[in-house]
């Protein structure tokens, strides 16, 4: 039995889901922000303010401080190109994207799959595209800039090849007729709906199991044709890892740059339920970017503009049986078992913590605020922008480090 007035409290708030609200801190002192109230929504004070950007923080501190933000969502300390993707499965992402509509270059809904339908191509997903949310999100995150120029967000939404056969894939990458098609179709999406471009998903799937040049080719035309439409492609990279180092290197790198919007490279998922441990230790991110743009390579600055590296809002909960990824409701859930402070891992520059609850041992890693700001910091000292793999999955205090 909790011991104490204030942590029967928490198990109460917790219980009913965070639903009260309370007031802002005053001070910008240790002893007020660790006060037992729960705090939501927009406050005088940032996480820096509060001093919540600890290398060791408080499981309490997290509980929290969570769902509060700092009341000037349009203040930017990242100066790089930030994208956000938004899921259909995770509807708090959408509430995220337009909270915070300011701070994001450009928002990818992961809504459509390119499909066969007998011969033709088809784009299925639209029924879940949602033409208000997309209106509120530009309306909301329209920026005043120099020289009275207005910065609106951009909406690339991510595409990927759905339940397409060996046939299928073979026929499209041989006929350069095929490719038109389908780049038609995807144009008219665009212009439809009004994106402003792509996010193709393809390179993870092909590479390895068919020949680059057949691959560039697949690539370079599709970006060529959307350019000539006044619309941009952004493709989906994989880092370098051991097992498949170059699936997407410095080679690819020189010949794609130049046509290519922006490139997500999929910093993320290092670690699995084989292979327990931190979601994207700090110097594999570092060593993902400059394996495909390296110190002292051609046009390094201009390369390394166009790579957004991605930054995970999920994290994984190992258990004797496994486990698996988690996102905020989650982690909740297992943080208030802790009772101090979470763990730093000094070589990965990630925190975790060890539990067990009635449901057994749990080793959960999980972004904080210290680990989120070290890659941000990061990103800003290689030159690189972020994607975010997802809005809503993480915590809503984490975009005051933005």
């Amino acid at each position: 039995m909790r011991s104490t007035k204030a942590h029967i409290i928490y198990c109460i708030l917790l219980g009913c889901q965070y639903a009260l609200c309370t007031l802002s801190p005053n001070t910008k002192t240790k002893s007020k922000h660790r006060e037992s109230k729960f705090l939501r929504g927009p406050q005088d004070n940032d996480v820096f303010e509060l001093d919540l950007v600890s290398t060791e923080p408080f499981a309490k501190d997290i509980l929290i401080h969570h769902e509060a933000y700092y009341k000037d969502t349009a203040k930017r300390r990242f100066n790089g190109t930030i994208l956000g993707y938004v899921t259909p499965w995770n509807s708090h992402g959408y509430d995220v994207a337009k909270m915070f509509a300011k701070k994001f270059d450009i928002i990818s809904p992961v809504w459509l799959q390119i499909v066969k339908q007998g011969d033709d191509y088809a784009v299925a997903g639209t029924h879940d595209i949602d033409a208000g949310w997309l209106m509120d999100v530009r309306r909301k995150g329209k920026v005043q800039q120099q020289q009275h120029q207005l910065r609106t967000v951009k909406v690339f939404p991510r595409v990927i090849f759905d339940h397409f056969t060996d046939r299928d894939i073979k026929l499209l990458l041989s006929d350069a007729k095929e490719r038109t098609n389908l780049n038609e179709m995807l144009i008219q999406t665009c212009k439809q709906h009004g994106f402003d471009g792509l996010i193709l998903e393809v390179w993870s799937q092909l590479a390895g199991r068919i020949d680059d040049k057949i691959l560039f080719t697949l690539v370079l035309q599709m970006a060529k044709e959307l350019q000539k439409q006044q619309l941009r492609l952004i493709l989906v990279v994989p880092p370098k890892r051991k097992d498949m180092p170059n699936l997407f290197g410095e080679k690819h790198m020189d010949k794609l740059y130049k046509h290519i919007y922006a490139f997500s490279l999929m910093t993320y998922d290092y670690s699995s339920v084989q292979r327990p441990g931190a979601n994207a230790p700090l110097y594999w991110v570092r060593n993902a970017v400059e394996h495909i743009a390296p110190v002292g390579c051609h046009d390094m600055e201009a390369k390394r503009a166009k790579i957004l590296m991605g930054l995970n809002m999920y994290g994984n909960d190992y258990t004797p049986d496994g486990g698996g990824p988690i996102t905020y409701g989650q982690y909740l859930e297992l943080v208030r078992h802790v009772k101090k402070q979470l763990t730093h891992d000094e070589r990965d520059v990630e925190n975790f913590f060890e539990i067990k609850t009635e449901t057994g041992r749990h080793i959960v890693f999980y972004p904080t605020l210290y680990s989120i700001n070290e890659r941000i910091q990061l990103a800003q000292q290689l030159g690189v922008g972020i994607s975010i793999w997802e809005l809503g999955q993480g915590l809503d205090y984490f975009y005051d480090l933005f």
